[in-house]
């Protein structure tokens, strides 16, 4: 289904502060609200280690915002009495494994992720460089409703240094893990295209691959300038040009970031999507064949990740969506490996951040140690289809009512409540939830076919349409 996404949004949520660029105090992501926001978190952030000189990591994606979010937080930062690191354009993992790189205590990510260049947001990490929780998000909303900030006085104000070096350390500590196999990778020659939506994936992933032993790579919109060519989802629909340029070329493959690269997608040799879904069930193939164990996912992610873990003697937990809700769930049972079917690639061994940078040398390992095709690698897994879809939601719509209602008529097949509803099927699934980042109700399907997978979404659809 389309959404028309509304003129101007502000959404908080567990995934941080969210919103398009502009409009009223309050109902969008203005000045105000970017700056109120950011010392609530420092607020927040202080009030845990009380009398203690906190040092923050900031750093942004390329958006064409993101340069005026970056002066507005640093200083406010400074303006709060905590020093500053500011990393500049980086990455969502890079500025995660900053934060323990420099034992800083806290940090914050300028990126709206996937969503399109109106967008930006404040992603909000503690000091293990990981998404602070539901609890914390809400004691921080409180502290900015109630304006319970208090700024430092002129001699207590926070340093701003710039540090550039962190893109260089994330790849080496990346080169440094047991299990990437830069032998391996470079004797197998990979040819590869290169699509980073003219965000910071331009300036990662080439110098990760040439780390990597790959030198024959052809870039697609690695000019980190924040003019997105296409929409920055990393869905098949949004891929057709590098779609093209893989076959053209003859390529072994393509790579696709979402514009703060924490979401990997395949494009295989002959133009097709390897699937979003099975970046992690190839990843996690890989992982649970030199270590066993449990994997964690969310609830939207296909079961062939589950099929893959039980078949290499493990098993598999779900959480609700959202990556500190798998986090905490990968944490709670050991995972060696997890994230979420977007593409997003959580490795405890190197930090608990979802990151498409390891996720590529990880996978690059397997496939070249394989010695397979991307296609051959694609058939190797379980077959499933998933079918993704999205309803708008209105301002009066009562999300409660509407799963009761939805709860209801599928009483007598099981339903799981963790996050939204999802009810099973013998031969698949379908979960529908209120997107944390947009003003939508996310319904996604999975089974054997894409037909079957599209009739549970339509049906579901159909009786949201007829009681929303």
């Amino acid at each position: 289904m389309s959404n028309q996404i509304l003129a101007m949004t502000l959404i908080k949520s567990i995934s941080g502060i969210r919103g398009t660029i502009g409009g009223p105090v309050g109902e969008g992501l203005t000045p105000v609200d970017i700056v109120k926001f950011t010392a609530a978190f420092a607020s927040l952030m202080k009030g845990r280690q009380p009398g203690k000189k906190l040092q923050f990591v900031v750093g942004r994606d390329a958006r064409i915002s993101g340069e005026m979010l970056e002066q507005l937080v640093t200083a406010t930062l400074s303006g709060m009495g905590i020093d500053v690191i500011n990393t500049g354009l980086s990455t969502t993992p890079t500025v995660e494994m900053a934060v323990i790189q420099s034992q800083s205590d806290g940090g914050i990510i300028l990126t709206a992720s996937h969503n399109p260049r109106q967008w930006n947001a404040l992603k909000l990490l503690n000091e293990k460089g990981e998404f602070i929780n539901a609890a914390e998000g809400e004691q921080m909303l409180e502290i900015a409703t109630q304006d319970e900030m208090m700024f430092a006085e002129v001699d207590e104000l926070g340093t701003i240094t710039e540090d550039k070096s962190f893109i260089g350390s994330h790849i080496e500590a990346i080169l440094a893990l047991g299990l990437v196999d830069i032998d391996s990778i470079r004797k197998r020659k990979f040819r590869i295209v290169v699509d980073a939506v003219n965000s910071t994936g331009g300036i990662t992933i080439p110098p990760l691959l040439k780390a990597l032993g790959v030198h024959d790579v052809t870039k697609l919109y690695c000019e980190p300038n924040g003019e997105f060519p296409h929409n920055p989802e990393p869905l098949a629909e949004n891929l057709t040009e590098i779609a093209s340029v893989v076959k053209e070329k003859g390529a072994d493959l393509g790579i696709v970031v979402d514009p703060d690269v924490d979401r990997l997608a395949f494009v295989m040799e002959n133009g097709e999507m390897f699937g979003e879904e099975y970046t992690l069930v190839a990843v996690a193939d890989y992982i649970l064949q030199h270590h066993k164990g449990n994997t964690a996912s969310n609830l939207s992610s296909t079961k062939a990740l589950s099929d893959i873990t039980e078949a290499h003697g493990g098993a598999y937990f779900a959480s609700a969506v959202g990556e500190v809700n798998v986090v905490e769930k990968m944490k709670e049972v050991n995972a060696v490996i997890g994230g979420e079917g977007n593409g997003g690639i959580i490795y405890p061994e190197l930090h608990y951040g979802r990151d498409a940078l390891v996720g590529i040398a990880l996978f690059l390992s397997l496939l070249a140690k394989k010695q397979l095709s991307m296609s051959q690698l694609r058939d190797s897994y379980p077959n499933y289809y998933i079918s993704k879809n999205k309803a708008n939601l209105k301002a009066e719509t009562d999300i409660h009512a509407l799963f009761k209602i939805i709860k209801k008529n599928y009483q007598t097949q099981e339903i799981l409540t963790i996050d939204g509803v999802k009810v099973l099927f013998e031969d698949g699934w379908v979960h529908m939830r209120p997107s944390n980042t947009e003003p939508i109700l996310r319904i996604y399907a999975e089974s054997i076919s894409p037909e079957k997978a599209d009739a549970y979404a339509d049906e579901v659809i159909r009786l949201i349409n007829s009681n929303i």
